[in-house]
């Protein structure tokens, strides 16, 4: 079953230099291998635009959104064979010494 961990992170509170990140994430990658189908990180939420239909028309307006320190700053895609597998590379990610990991189902369409 494939599950999207999606990372949630005070864009504030960044930890490290960028090659720090860059090495946690590689060493994520190798761990998990093949069971990474795919990630994408997302520019920070203040370069977000909100779309809406709202009453027949188009209500448009720009980022940040949220109530809350914490923003989605990207995702993973992962091939797991239970939740308890999905939670277990969840927590090999180094986001989650700081941010928060959604462990979410995809609904395969």
């Amino acid at each position: 079953m494939r599950y999207a961990l999606v990372v949630y992170r005070d864009e504030a509170a960044v930890r490290g230099t960028e090659a720090d990140q860059l090495g946690a994430l590689n060493a994520f990658a190798r761990e998990l291998g093949d069971r990474l189908l795919g990630a994408t990180r997302l520019r920070p939420a203040a370069t977000a635009t909100k779309v809406q239909l709202r009453e027949g028309g188009l209500v448009i307006a720009d980022g940040p959104f949220a109530e809350t320190r914490e923003q989605i700053g990207g995702f993973f895609v992962v091939e797991c064979a239970d939740l308890d597998e999905a939670i277990e590379a969840a927590a090999l990610l180094p986001m989650a010494r700081y941010g928060t990991i959604e462990v979410r189902p995809i609904w395969e369409m």
